[in-house]
């Protein structure tokens, strides 16, 4: 049997947004085990768990942060020799043949150690997520200086728009939104750094993947991704 875990971090999420991930997760002849991993201050997320038998709840009662949240789930996937691993945010949906058509792309591929698909938001527009390895002076100007010529030249390489997208590639940096992942190339360069709590661990994580296997992006299937951007919303 084809096995592979799912991790979603939760954080006060929407029941109805959340039901449509689970849903997408579970339309697959793959054997699916759902790990909901919740930092919310409350568990009032827990009644997900009754929706499905191979749904496993796991309250924190504590904000952990994205990475050392899916972790614990990975560790679960580790001591149950569960091949494949899938990190995922709540807010995506896709159809039924993605995971199995990613699975079987992993096992004809043994030298790749995370893939992603092609990522659309809810209008079908591509969401360009495979990027360089930032600098400094990336992260800083991306985000705080309002300089939008500068910003789309750099972006056209940064985010490289200019491979249109519509290839198999092997990049640096894969968003963390959808990461399938070879949990023995996991057990060789390690999980998620604890010590960032939000953003830059899936970079970081894919570095290191990227450094002993390749890290796949495969526009051959998609998945819509509604993409909030809350740290644009939120100053704190």
């Amino acid at each position: 049997m084809k096995k592979i875990n799912v991790s979603i971090v939760l954080y006060h999420n929407q029941q109805d947004q959340l039901l449509e991930t689970i849903n997408s997760i579970f339309n697959t002849n793959l054997n699916i085990k759902l790990y909901l991993i919740d930092n919310s201050a409350k568990d009032d997320l827990k009644a997900l768990s009754e929706y499905d038998e191979r749904i496993v709840y796991i309250f924190n009662n504590a904000n952990l942060g994205y990475g050392a949240g899916h972790n614990i789930a990975i560790q679960k996937s580790i001591q149950d020799s569960i091949p494949y691993h899938l990190v995922l945010n709540p807010d995506i949906y896709f159809e039924s043949d993605v995971l199995s058509k990613l699975h079987d792309y992993m096992e004809d591929h043994q030298n790749v150690g995370n893939i992603i698909p092609q990522v659309k938001y809810p209008n079908g527009e591509i969401q360009h997520l495979c990027k360089l390895l930032p600098t400094p002076m990336d992260l800083i100007l991306r985000r705080f200086i309002p300089l939008k010529s500068w910003k789309e030249k750099r972006n056209e390489q940064y985010e490289l728009k200019w491979t249109g997208y519509n290839k198999i590639m092997n990049i640096p940096s894969l968003s963390g939104c959808f990461m399938f992942l070879r949990v023995d190339a996991l057990k060789k360069v390690g999980l998620f750094d604890e010590n960032i709590f939000m953003y830059l661990e899936d970079t970081d994580l894919n570095r290191r993947l990227h450094r002993e296997y390749k890290t796949i992006f495969y526009p051959e299937v998609e998945i819509f991704h509604e993409y909030g951007k809350e740290s644009y919303k939120n100053k704190k």
